[in-house]
């Protein structure tokens, strides 16, 4: 069993070594210039692919890097340098940006790929700590990802440079979102699956639509309306026009609150008579997580959804987000 000094001794470590990683990312910070301007802006006109490449734990944060990028509306993927130069070469279009990195600048495979890479008039981004190699001297625009030591207590298992390229890759990929305009919507239809796939799903799929949505005429008696909640299963029913223009909606809450206070005859009331007027509506394209947070805000159990000139198109009740675990 560890002692209490081997306890101190493991949480100091990893705050040392949070606290060096910390520091050579914010380090980065103030040597941001007008070069990083310049590769978003290559980037962005890219007409092809951006490929990032590396090797080592470069690699491994260039399979990040090209991931991030995918993810957030830039077409790009990985390319393993000495693949590459034994025929996945083939992968690559003169149209492609290439982002190497490399810490020292001088990995003998990347080097060879950047040869190659010139005779195709391929242009290189290429993050390393080393601004005199011989891969920053071949390089469009040079990202300086140096730090001051690693978070290693031997200096050289590759830690605080893998976190600064890391943290480099994911400005380039999040800076080029917002160059590109790229929304929610964008980024839903990139994540279909899984919780984050869920949580962008829009109301649109979720929603009860046409015969599955309850609706009465504002002339309905209380008999029809009470009917109409009940074969529909969701505790309300919308008020519409003929044409289907929404006027109001009726929920269980609202009957019993209108049986308690009338004197008169309930059930000869009309629809348009217990209706509550300008309920809370969205459009078919809202997002599901923004539709959960409007029935938490106005406290409601469900939400009427209406087109651009005010006609029914469905109901979503709090019991459809459910099944997609948003809480």
């Amino acid at each position: 069993m560890s002692s209490a000094k081997d306890m101190k001794t493991t949480l100091a470590t990893a705050k040392r070594v949070l606290r060096i990683e910390a520091e050579a990312i914010a380090g980065m910070i103030e040597r941001l210039d007008e070069r990083f301007e310049k590769a978003v802006e290559l980037l962005y006109q890219c007409k092809g692919r951006v490929v990032v490449t590396g090797l080592g734990k470069s690699g491994l944060i260039g399979r990040k890097t090209a991931a991030t990028f995918s993810s957030t509306g830039t077409p790009s993927f990985f390319l393993h340098a000495a693949e590459a130069l034994h025929g996945d070469l083939g992968m690559l279009t003169d149209n492609d940006v290439l982002v190497a990195i490399s810490s020292s600048g001088e990995t003998e495979e990347l080097v060879e790929l950047v040869e190659a890479m010139k005779r195709l008039g391929i242009h290189l981004i290429t993050l390393t700590a080393n601004a005199r190699s011989t891969l920053a001297s071949a390089s469009d625009i040079v990202l300086d990802i140096a730090v001051k030591e690693e978070a290693c207590s031997l200096n050289l298992a590759p830690t605080a440079s893998t976190a600064a390229a890391m943290a480099m890759g994911d400005a380039l990929a999040i800076a080029l979102l917002e160059r590109r305009g790229f929304k929610e919507e964008d980024f839903a239809a990139l994540h279909p699956g899984g919780r984050l796939g869920k949580k962008l799903r829009r109301v649109e799929s979720l929603m009860h639509s046409g015969e599955d949505a309850p609706r009465v005429l504002p002339t309905a008696k209380m008999p029809e309306v009470i009917y109409e909640m009940s074969r529909k299963g969701l505790g309300l029913t919308a008020v519409t026009e003929p044409t289907g223009r929404l006027l109001g909606i009726i929920t269980d809450g609202d009957l019993r609150r209108m049986m308690l206070k009338s004197k008169e005859n309930v059930l000869e009331l009309a629809a348009a008579d217990c209706m509550t007027r300008n309920p809370t509506t969205l459009p078919k394209t809202e997002l599901a997580a923004s539709a959960l947070r409007v029935m938490e805000e106005k406290k409601i159990t469900s939400v009427l959804i209406v087109d651009s000139a005010g006609r029914l198109e469905g109901v979503v009740h709090i019991h459809d987000l459910w099944t997609l675990q948003l809480f």
